[in-house]
């Protein structure tokens, strides 16, 4: 028994191994479960043993990776932490380094950065990715008011709108990258990129708290 649960779940990570190849050639829409079987060399059969449909193998291949914002849910948060900053630094370094060396992440985020269509067989997919677009804006904002804190951001510095636009540097960042424009290459280019992220939120002007501002520090 022990050696036929083995041989199954060899079997799936077969599959996924080749839908994550096959989606991130064709785009998820252009891709049938007789493309990947063909590609696991199995049969449609054996993917259906598996996963219901294409949907649930998508969200399969993607739930092995962990999404870039995923990574900066990491971020310090502990009013003890003596270097926020340089804590959101790192992940900063960290998750722009990861997508390009770890193979499995590389794929998934192009497919969900430029080959992914948005259909309701995606919706669980899309979720994931708000939730942790939301969960990473809360915790950079506690982890950015810890710095401003500690003297290492300015005193005005508007958190919650630096907040939201961390996540889109990074997404910006990795479009780029994933669509060899030539501009940006990584793992390279993710210290000097992190660093340009930290100025930005250290010099921005448009980053900085208004007179009317709603926003306030607490």
């Amino acid at each position: 028994m022990r050696k036929t649960r083995q041989q199954a779940q060899e079997t799936r990570n077969q599959i996924l191994d080749a839908a994550e190849r096959v989606f991130a050639e064709r785009g998820v829409a252009h891709t049938s479960l007789e493309d990947v079987a063909a590609r696991a060399g199995c049969t449609r059969g054996a993917i259906y043993g598996h996963f219901r449909n294409k949907g649930e193998l998508f969200v399969a291949v993607t739930n092995r990776v962990i999404l870039p914002m995923e990574m900066m849910v990491a971020a310090s948060v502990d009013p003890g932490e003596p270097d926020p900053l340089g804590t959101i630094r790192q992940l900063l370094v960290f998750c722009l380094g990861k997508t390009a060396v770890e193979p499995h992440s590389r794929r998934v985020f192009e497919v969900l950065l430029t080959k992914c269509e948005h259909t309701r067989e995606m919706d669980i997919v899309f979720d994931r990715q708000r939730n942790a677009t939301r969960n990473g804006r809360e915790q950079l904002e506690l982890a950015l008011r810890n710095a401003i804190a500690r003297g290492q951001l300015p005193p005005d510095l508007d958190a919650v709108r630096a907040a939201g636009v961390v996540p889109a540097f990074i997404g910006g960042v990795l479009r780029d990258w994933l669509l060899e424009q030539g501009s940006i290459v990584l793992p390279r280019d993710a210290e000097y990129l992190a660093d340009a992220c930290i100025g930005m939120l250290r010099h921005s002007p448009s980053l900085r708290q208004q007179c009317d501002d709603v926003h306030s520090i607490e």
